[in-house]
């Protein structure tokens, strides 16, 4: 199956609102909404309420921490691995050729994560609703209180990219080669240490810069900025793109925004850590930096 082109990651509500009849299009509303706390993992509310309230007709409803992670996994939202994903995609009646679009109500962080736990398994075709349930409701589209009536599918992944996630010792190797290839998705203020939620410590991973997730898009509207803006970011953090980037926050979810932003301007070359700072600021031999 042909890759995606970086123009096609993400679409417009009109786009969606012309095709949403077709049955090789999948709707999936990934609404999850993040409550930070002062230190360790953001608290989990569920959007199953939002998505019974009203969903865009045909979605299903997944969970960041009960679907697209695995419950068995060392830290919070660690990435699914294929058996779980095949069961999960199975489930949802969604089969390998579908095209998927991911919306949500809730921060687009949450929404871009559930993107990389499909890319990362090898699903070809995945896009991101720009603008989210605000801007489908905005350009009157459609919207339904039923659950779609799913029968399960046969699923098969066929070419993972788990190359797109990374751990401890590989951070460790880029922190000690490149450490200017590492990109921290937190707030400024995270980035800096002196101030926002921490993970075990506060501040970051030595030599490594920061692109805030929360500034790829608008925090009102879920809308990402444009790609001239996501570039200005990016060069005004002194990224180059000639060398492999790690994307890292607290838990993989900010980073996989910085992520999704790098693969919309282009460049293939990105690797999010899954673990992020939930496990290098606890580990004793690690070290933070702040300031």
């Amino acid at each position: 199956m042909s890759k995606m082109s970086p123009s096609d990651l993400l679409v417009e509500p009109e786009w969606l609102k012309m095709r949403l009849s077709q049955d090789h299009i999948r709707v999936l509303d990934c609404t999850t909404h993040m409550i930070a706390q002062p230190v360790g993992s953001s608290k989990i509310v569920s959007g199953l309420p939002d998505f019974l309230a009203g969903h865009i007709p045909g979605a299903s409803h997944v969970d960041m921490a009960n679907d697209l992670s695995d419950p068995e996994g060392p830290y919070p939202f660690t990435m699914l691995d294929s058996k779980q994903f095949v069961a999960l995609m199975q489930r949802l009646g969604i089969k390998p050729s579908d095209h998927v679009v991911l919306y949500g109500r809730s921060a687009m962080s949450t929404i871009t994560r559930a993107w990389a736990v499909l890319h990362v398994n090898g699903h070809d075709k995945v896009s991101i609703l720009n603008g989210g349930w605000s801007a489908w409701v905005n350009a009157a589209g459609l919207v339904s209180t039923e659950n779609p009536d799913i029968k399960p599918s046969v699923y098969e992944v066929r070419q993972p990219r788990f190359e797109h996630i990374v751990g401890l010792h590989a951070v460790r190797d880029a922190a000690n080669r490149a450490p200017q290839s590492l990109v921290n998705a937190l707030t400024r203020v995270q980035f800096m240490g002196s101030g926002g939620p921490h993970y075990g410590r506060p501040g970051r991973i030595p030599g490594s810069v920061n692109v805030p997730a929360r500034e790829l898009f608008d925090l009102k509207t879920n809308r990402f900025v444009s790609t001239d803006e996501m570039q200005s970011l990016f060069a005004a953090a002194g990224i180059d793109w000639g060398q492999p980037i790690i994307h890292y926050c607290g838990g993989g979810i900010a980073a996989s925004t910085s992520a999704f932003a790098q693969a919309l301007l282009g460049h293939d070359n990105w690797a999010i850590y899954d673990h992020s700072l939930l496990q290098w600021s606890v580990q004793p031999d690690t070290p933070m930096v702040t300031g």
